[in-house]
């Protein structure tokens, strides 16, 4: 039985590079996201009207539901809090 070694969790849970690359920018995102809603020191409810969204969204981006977030969802919640996004890319190795 051979092993399949993967360069990240993305590679492996994704079923082709397109899904693997659209997991790891989401996941980026989100992880950005959350930091900063965390570092605001608001209720859920509070941080719910500045990101423009419902509570239980809000519930579920502070969860990290990753599943539940779509990458243009997410850069229109960044650009909700306020973050600046940068796109960096490159040949892959």
């Amino acid at each position: 039985m051979s092993e399949e070694v993967y360069g990240s969790v993305w590679d492996a849970l994704g079923d082709t590079e397109q899904e693997a690359a659209n997991l790891k920018a989401r996941s980026a995102l989100l992880f950005e996201i959350r930091k900063a809603v965390l570092g605001w020191g608001l209720s859920q409810d509070e941080a719910a009207k500045r990101l423009k969204l419902t509570r239980p969204r809000t519930n579920d981006l502070l969860r990290g539901k990753l599943a539940k977030f779509s990458l243009d969802a997410l850069v229109n919640i960044a650009a909700a809090a306020r973050l600046e996004i940068e796109i960096r890319v490159k040949d892959a190795a």
